[in-house]
């Protein structure tokens, strides 16, 4: 997608003054907020077992493809009617946004908001800008581990499907040491990915080192070399930052009821953040998309994540994060200051979801939303992905303007891997050999 792109005089100012902030960054680091861990406890986890369909190598139909995005406006003044959005369109537009306000972001992530008002003008980043200084519409990690998370699922589902039960935190897990291996020169002796990895790992973008967090690889490192991962009983760190809820909406496509979906995205963060404000704020995200995805109305998902939070060990933080998003946003859009001073800068996990959370809900589209959730002084990338798992189950993928998608770094690969996940999470998932091979069951 960036092949032939040549950097304007202006791309080539704004690429030399973000490397130099992020230089200085690099010299005094922004440190992890981090808490005393909460109180040990411990939530029965029902795994159900579903039944084993027969052999299905019938192609799939119209009805099983998505509805192509069409144009759209860049800035549309209406809301655009969402009652109609078909279940797959919405998981669709929850993956696609988030990549692109991940790609939104990711150019002026940690940028002080007066720098980034002196780059792009006085609303701020508005556009896709060059990041990394490749170019624009480029993806980060957070886009990344959201994309092996839906994989992991996936093959946890399969597992599931073909042999009664399954420990789906520990696929999970296993998807992201493939993440972490993608991020990681590989062993002289190793491949860069196995026989029987499946073909995620298989996608040579995928490779490509985008700021991972350090809580992810420092945790995703210990278990590779044998530590055991994170559950809420056994806790590596006292970590709460967002590297939890920034890869957490897939699970909201799990089967099950609204409480297990909220636990599993739980503990699918808690493999590398222990800190309940790390993975209550997964769990609270997946259930707001899950409820968006059957066509719940945005308020009323909140409420139903909000008042299943409340029972949780732990929630004061993030409840406390989430009600002041909801009021921030009762009066209207705030500016970048606002969110600052209410709302923090979205480094930890119950701040980016409630600034995602907050530019849902002051806003009347799907553009507007993104432009709110990454103009502040902080995380831009991992709000604005939040913020577009959100709105995007919202609004569907019609919503997003067609210039975004352009020029989105991997969006083959999102609205692949997003047909083949409504495939397995349907009625009748595929039992081919070749589907197996694509989506092995570990």
């Amino acid at each position: 997608m960036t092949d032939g792109w040549k950097p304007s005089k202006e791309d080539l100012e704004a690429i030399e003054i973000l490397e130099k902030f992020h230089e200085e960054r690099k010299k005094n680091p922004v440190e992890e907020i981090s808490l005393p861990p909460g109180q040990d406890f411990l939530i029965g986890y029902d795994s159900k077992g579903r039944k084993l369909y027969v052999d299905d190598d019938k192609e799939e139909g119209p009805a099983g493809e998505f509805s192509r995005p069409r144009s759209a406006s860049d800035r549309p003044s209406a809301r655009a009617s969402t009652t109609a959005v078909p279940y797959r369109d919405r998981v669709l537009g929850s993956l696609l946004a988030g990549a692109v306000g991940d790609a939104l972001g990711a150019p002026v992530e940690g940028l002080p908001m007066e720098n980034i008002r002196q780059l792009y003008g006085p609303e701020g980043i508005t556009e896709f800008k060059p990041a990394f200084g490749v170019g624009p519409g480029l993806i980060t990690d957070d886009t990344q581990m959201t994309l092996f998370t839906l994989e992991g699922l996936i093959r946890a589902h399969v597992k599931q499907r073909n042999f009664g039960t399954v420990d789906v935190p520990a696929v999970v897990h296993r998807a992201y040491l493939r993440w972490l291996r993608t991020q990681t020169p590989p062993p002289k002796t190793e491949p860069t990915y196995l026989p029987g990895d499946g073909w995620l790992i298989t996608n040579r973008a995928l490779h490509r080192r985008r700021a991972p967090g350090r809580t992810c690889m420092t945790a995703l490192r210990a278990t590779r070399d044998g530590e055991q991962f994170g559950t809420f009983e056994h806790r590596l760190n006292d970590s709460k930052g967002n590297g939890g809820v920034m890869r957490a909406a897939p699970v909201a496509l799990w089967p099950g009821d609204v409480r297990e979906v909220f636990e599993l995205a739980a503990r699918t963060a808690a493999i590398t953040h222990s800190h309940p404000s790390g993975y209550l704020s997964a769990g609270t995200l997946a259930v707001i998309v899950h409820q968006l995805l059957a066509g719940a109305d945005l308020r009323a998902a909140i409420a139903t994540a909000h008042s299943i939070l409340l029972r949780w060990d732990g929630h004061e933080e993030q409840a406390r994060a989430l009600d002041a998003a909801i009021d921030l946003a009762s009066a209207g859009r705030p500016t970048p200051e606002q969110i600052a001073e209410r709302l923090g800068g979205g480094w930890v996990g119950e701040e980016a979801l409630a600034i995602g959370v907050c530019a849902a809900l002051c806003t009347d589209n799907l553009t507007d939303a993104l432009i709110v959730a990454v103009n502040h002084s902080g995380d831009s990338d991992s709000t604005g992905a939040v913020c577009g798992n959100i709105v995007g189950a919202h609004y569907g993928p019609a919503a997003i303007p067609e210039s975004w998608l352009a020029t989105l770094e991997l969006r083959d690969v999102i609205e692949t891997i997003t047909r083949d996940a409504v495939r397995e999470f349907g009625p009748e998932p595929p039992s081919t050999p070749d589907w197996y091979q694509r989506y092995p069951g570990w």
